[in-house]
């Protein structure tokens, strides 16, 4: 394999190949035998779910045949461009109506649908490639997986930075040592999902095209507020519906350092930031993990730090950089013989920087992530992100996301009992759904 001779300010042109050594490229499950096209359904038509589609049609092996959308106005771009799609609001009438007609679908809908829609069409036998986080739950995220595994399912996560040759760059330099053994890790994003003011005492006439009772979902009833509260954008900030921050970004930000260092579930978590309010996740998080320590880590244990908002890691560990600025949003691996920070999205940087200049490294090439996931349905090849990989990772993000409602509180995770040691932390694992949505497999 060739090699190129890197730097801190100069590294590496992206070219050639390498793959990470196991246990860190996922173990795909059986993929479906090679057929002409992929039958394709969409749920969500706007917003990253019409990136999906896009992305995923790129390839002509793949057609789409339906779309569900709950705001009918947000369907303009499927209608005009895919005439023959077949459009419907409600995703469970898509189901009963196309099943036989469908052989995979993307669920790319705000977070707290994710779970019942991946749910019920891993159930009917389809291949899933759902946006992240994976689910809105803890238990959510445990069941996703296990009915994967036993369906022998093809899945993806949509975390495509996954599959960049920057990420993977990063990985590949962990685990060639060529910064020692790891020490800590600090992960930030400077910016928030989160939001400190009260529910508006107000409501607002809903828009029309909009079915709010199935934009509600599993979802307790309420009133529709207008002004972008919920639709289509600001549901991330809202507790019941989307995940915070760390929930958005965190499945983005700790791929690299789960590919990287083959992390397991964390012993314990602890949120050193503000709680959200009755409504609102917080901002200006700081959630401190402790990982069980892997063949890559310098001790039996390794602390993860996550920062968001205002918080950022320490003046010790921004000093390793040597003076140049703090990345917006990325990670810093400390390691026994020196540091990596991979920005977000963003090539790799070693420090000091007089040790790495002349170090040699493989090239690293691109890959498309739904591109991988669409060869996989065919039985060409396996996904890097399905849900045996990506959803310890959620739960690991998750976590977090119940941490911050219980500051300064360590919680001690078990996750084979799928449980808290502190009992009142338990309610957050798993919440009931409204009546009349239960789903097969989640009940």
């Amino acid at each position: 394999m060739s090699n190129s001779a890197v730097s801190r300010r100069s590294f590496l042109k992206v070219l050639g190949a390498t793959g990470l050594a196991a246990p860190f490229v996922t173990r795909e499950l059986l993929a479906r035998p090679p057929s002409g096209v992929l039958r394709h359904a969409s749920f969500g038509a706007g917003g990253m779910a019409w990136e999906d589609i896009r992305q995923l049609v790129r390839s002509k092996r793949v057609k789409l045949v339906a779309v569900a959308e709950v705001d009918l106005k947000r369907t303009g771009e499927v209608r005009k461009l895919f005439p023959l799609a077949r459009i419907y609001q409600d995703w469970r009438e898509l189901l009963d109506r196309e099943a036989k007609h469908i052989d995979s679908v993307n669920v790319s809908t705000p977070d707290h649908m994710h779970a019942p829609m991946a749910m019920s069409a891993l159930q009917l036998g389809k291949q899933v490639y759902c946006q992240k986080p994976l689910t809105h739950d803890l238990y959510e995220a445990r069941k996703l997986t296990e009915i994967a595994g036993q369906k022998r399912a093809v899945t993806q996560m949509g975390i495509q930075i996954h599959s960049t040759s920057f990420y993977r760059m990063a990985a590949t330099l962990v685990q060639a040592g060529a910064i020692g053994r790891v020490k800590e890790v600090h992960c930030w994003n400077s910016g928030t999902w989160g939001d400190t003011t009260a529910l508006p005492d107000s409501s607002d006439p809903i828009p029309a095209g909009l079915d709010w009772n199935l934009w509600l979902g599993v979802c307790a009833e309420r009133p529709f507020i207008g002004k972008e509260y919920y639709h289509p954008n600001n549901w991330r900030k809202r507790l019941d519906f989307g995940t915070g921050t760390l929930g958005d970004m965190g499945c983005h930000i700790l791929d690299p350092v789960f590919m990287a260092l083959g992390l397991t579930a964390p012993s314990s978590i602890r949120s050193e930031g503000p709680p959200p309010n009755q409504w609102n996740w917080p901002v200006d998080s700081q959630v401190q993990y402790v990982f069980p320590g892997t063949a890559f880590t310098a001790d039996t244990t390794l602390p993860l730090t996550w920062y968001d908002g205002a918080q950022k890691p320490p003046p010790a560990v921004r000093a390793l950089l040597e003076g140049d600025d703090l990345p917006g949003t990325g990670s810093i691996f400390v390691g026994t013989q020196g540091a990596l920070v991979l920005p977000h999205v963003a090539r790799p940087m070693l420090y000091p920087d007089n040790k790495f200049k002349d170090l040699k490294l493989p090239e690293i090439a691109e890959k498309d992530h739904w591109g991988e996931y669409v060869d996989a349905c065919r039985g060409e090849g396996r996904t890097t992100a399905g849900f045996d990989y990506s959803g310890p990772l959620a739960e690991a993000v998750l976590l977090g996301t119940v941490a911050v409602r219980f500051p300064q509180t360590t919680l001690h995770w078990s996750a084979a009992q799928l449980a808290f040691a502190e009992a009142e932390a338990n309610q957050f694992v798993r919440r009931s759904y409204r009546a009349g949505w239960s789903v097969k497999g989640l009940g």
